[in-house]
């Protein structure tokens, strides 16, 4: 099954979930989540899922759950979509 890897840089406790453009080649994730507990993870999970179209079961994070620097695996989508989906190349 495809599937791709995003490296990206999580900022909790920002006022809205968003993505924020592209810093230091990593995906700038906003999330309101505070950064306790995997929340902000899952946020960014959620955020992520929604905008390349496929189910939140499908993300997860593979790298730096307990560092703001992570990457994250999509499942069932190339690495060419994603990018697309999620406005970065």
């Amino acid at each position: 099954m495809a599937e791709a890897l995003i490296r990206v840089h999580v900022q909790p406790g920002a006022k809205r979930d968003e993505l924020g453009g592209r810093r230091e080649g990593r995906l700038v994730v906003r999330v309101t989540a505070p950064p306790v507990e995997g929340k902000a993870n899952k946020a960014a999970c959620r955020l992520l899922a929604k905008l390349a179209g496929i189910p939140v079961s499908r993300v997860e994070v593979v790298r730096g759950a307990s560092s703001r620097e992570k990457t994250i695996r999509l499942v069932g989508i190339e690495p060419g979509e994603a990018a697309a989906r999620l406005g970065y190349s």
